[in-house]
């Protein structure tokens, strides 16, 4: 792939975002899985420039948290007094590259080959600042694109400043640029805050570049949606569903059947085997992976966890930092917390809660219970009820069950405690020692029936009502 190495990506991502009407700054803010900025910044690291350079102001630390894993360097606009200061606050960290490209924190749909594309026609056309552009069937609220013809631009005019005829037009300003830089700096200099704002405007650049007759072209990208910025919560709301859906449409290509895809939510770095049956209103988080051959029920949220081949989620399911190995079964109703792992063929059974635990091969926790610190060997049964007490209100302690045990329904392992291979627990246990393999652990009283006892009661309690009943005659 080819390199970019005179060209610095500089990204602006220092504004709050007030009409998203949120304490959280505009960049940070999720859609598609991921925050916002962070899809602008993987999109340009993708052409191999020199640097990407972050402008940051509100919530700086937090939007560098986000960009610094990818290499992006980051510069403080503080005050933030427009985009064009934002670019000359951003000069020596721009350095000496020959070309810039800029581009808003808040347009996630941004692709690397539209950006390489956009590099492209401004070198191939000489041009001191080429404009990426779009044309919509409803360009309302963006700035329009005046052409001289072919691909030059005669000006970027606000729609505010739009006369009758020029409404018509639909091709508008995406405010991502590149700049040759020998042409910018003396071009920018002369740009003055004469707004009601007090700003410096990036696009006031391309009126001072044409009146000096130099070169502003075009470059229209292949896909409208790529412009979409992040505005409102709305406009949010419009980009996730533009990414979820790229995303869906991606996967049943590569063989993956989602039912009702509209209702499924599927996270960017998620994986799935082909011949996967994903069902209605399921999410795919974080690093998912699932195997082939593998079917979610509805319901499910599964969020960075592996699933091997073969692997069935009945309804309802929520999976969290945990694996689940091939031809296991879960759910229905099932919670598996981080840090657990049902081994092939296990099966874990409605409303059982697994927490930092290991099931075994062709073991079974078919239903009811709570599993916690705890290792199962293979071809195990766990009966319905079962509890493992892992905490004393100090600290977690472990439980071992051995292979083929058979824990009885309505136990209680008081950890930590040792079970055996092959031992048997009796129902209605509590146990507080380890039970040796074979061996019968009891631990509970002993049955006792009282005969006459039941009736006895009830008579005892009618002859004290009846007094009562008399007193309320008299009155």
């Amino acid at each position: 792939m080819a390199k970019n190495k005179d060209v610095t990506i500089v990204v602006l991502a220092a504004g709050k975002g007030t009409r998203l009407k949120s304490s959280l700054a505009k960049v940070l803010h999720m859609a598609g899985g991921r925050p916002l900025v962070e899809h602008v910044v993987r999109a340009c690291a993708g052409i191999g420039p020199k640097k990407v350079v972050i402008v940051v102001g509100h919530q700086a630390e937090k939007v560098q948290a986000v960009t610094a894993p990818f290499g992006a360097e980051t510069v403080l606009q503080q005050p933030q007094n427009g985009t064009g200061h934002a670019i000359l606050v951003s000069r020596r960290a721009i350095g000496n590259a020959k070309y810039v490209v800029v581009l808003p924190g808040d347009a996630p749909l941004v692709r690397t080959d539209t950006i390489r594309a956009l590099i492209q026609k401004h070198k191939n056309g000489r041009a001191a600042a080429t404009i990426l552009t779009a044309v919509l069937a409803d360009p309302s609220g963006y700035g329009r694109i005046l052409r001289k013809g072919g691909d030059a631009i005669a000006a970027i005019i606000e729609e505010s400043q739009l006369t009758a005829e020029q409404r018509e037009l639909n091709e508008i300003n995406s405010s991502i640029y590149c700049f040759t830089t020998a042409k910018l700096w003396p071009a920018l200099a002369q740009v003055k805050p004469n707004n009601a704002h007090r700003e410096i405007y990036l696009t006031d650049v391309i009126s001072v570049l044409n009146a000096r007759g130099e070169t502003v072209l075009a470059e229209i990208a292949a896909d409208s949606r790529e412009m979409l910025g992040c505005n409102t919560r709305a406009d949010l709301a419009e980009v996730d569903h533009s990414f979820r859906e790229l995303k869906r449409e991606a996967l049943m290509e590569d063989g993956v059947t989602i039912q009702l895809p509209e209702t499924v939510v599927i996270d960017p770095d998620v994986t799935i085997g082909e011949d996967t049956v994903i069902e209605p209103c399921v999410q795919l988080l974080g690093k998912t992976k699932i195997g082939q051959r593998g079917v979610v029920k509805s319901g499910c949220v599964i969020h960075d966890s592996v699933l091997g081949d073969d692997v069935v989620l009945e309804p309802h399911c929520v999976i969290t930092m945990s694996r689940i190995d091939a031809e296991a079964v879960v759910g229905p109703f099932a919670r598996m917390r981080p840090d657990s792992h049902v081994k092939r063929g296990a099966k874990i059974g409605n409303f059982v809660e697994l927490k930092k635990s290991m099931i075994g091969e062709g073991s079974k926790v078919p239903h009811l219970s709570y599993i916690g610190d705890t290792r199962i060997g293979a071809k195990a049964n766990i009966g319905a009820g079962t509890i493992t007490c892992n905490y004393d209100g100090f600290h977690k302690h472990p439980t071992t069950i051995g292979n083929k045990a058979f824990i009885g329904s309505d136990t209680t392992l008081v950890a930590p405690v040792r079970i055996g291979a092959g031992a048997y627990i009796a129902a209605g246990s509590t146990i507080t020692e380890n039970v040796p393999a074979d061996a019968l652990g009891v631990a509970r009283g002993r049955q006792a029936n009282k005969k006459g006892w039941a009736s006895k009661k009830r008579r005892e309690l009618a002859a004290a009502e009846t007094p009562k009943k008399r007193s309320k005659k008299r009155r």
